[in-house]
């Protein structure tokens, strides 16, 4: 069954036709999702809000669809795939990590409203996955004469530490057990260098933390 996200009616739908096949929704895992990059100054707006239809607003539409049954069956866990850039800021990908910081503070807030109903809500922060994903990024280099270069050498350090990045075979299986599991921190976080990096993220001041990013990916 294949399903726009981003159209409500068709969600809508979908998740019915699956409650009448099935009878419950049990799990749910928001995974649909795409990157763009380039610099905010030239990135067209329409662009901006396709990033957030996709991977913000498409986990509010799929989520808002389950919800009604899991609060009745008094059960359910819904997962959304958020990403370390919640944090971590990334620069040339402003939208994208707004996007994923605006899926961890909803996850957050939502598990907090539907857990004394059974249904909890997990954010999986994940961080470079050796995955399609640098094919499917929408990249713009526009500007990247008046950024001395930066936008481009950018994009290019983010898609080498994707290609070293994690399997996903092994993501899958996080994913699942996090899926899987009656009790959930409504934040997790895969891999040990990138719980690290998270928690750094949140314990050093911002303009530190802003110098240690921007000497990786705005230098």
């Amino acid at each position: 069954m294949c399903v726009d996200v981003t159209d409500e009616a068709s969600v809508q739908e979908a998740v019915g036709q699956i409650l009448l096949e099935r009878g419950s929704i049990e799990i749910l895992v928001n995974c649909a999702g795409f990157g763009i990059s380039g610099a905010v100054e030239f990135t067209e707006s329409e662009q901006a809000k396709a990033q957030f239809n996709v991977n913000f607003f498409g986990t509010v539409n799929v989520s808002r669809a389950v919800l009604p049954s899991m609060r009745r069956q008094h059960r359910g866990h819904i997962v959304n795939i958020s990403s370390v850039a919640a944090v971590a800021h990334i620069p040339f990908q402003a939208f994208y990590s707004a996007s994923k910081a605006a899926v961890s503070s909803y996850s957050c807030a939502l598990d907090n409203e539907v857990s004394p109903y059974g249904v909890r809500v997990t954010a999986v922060e994940l961080g470079d996955i050796h995955t399609g994903f640098i094919q499917a990024r929408q990249k713009t280099v526009l500007g990247d004469d008046e950024y001395g270069g930066r936008i481009s050498h950018s994009v290019s350090q983010m898609e080498k530490d994707e290609l070293s990045g994690m399997s996903p075979e092994v993501i899958g299986t996080y994913i699942a057990r996090i899926a899987q599991k009656k009790n959930c921190a409504p934040i997790c976080v895969a891999g040990v260098k990138y719980k690290i990096l998270r928690f750094l993220c949140k314990i050093l001041p911002c303009t530190l933390r802003g110098k240690i990013v921007g000497s990786i990916y705005a230098k």
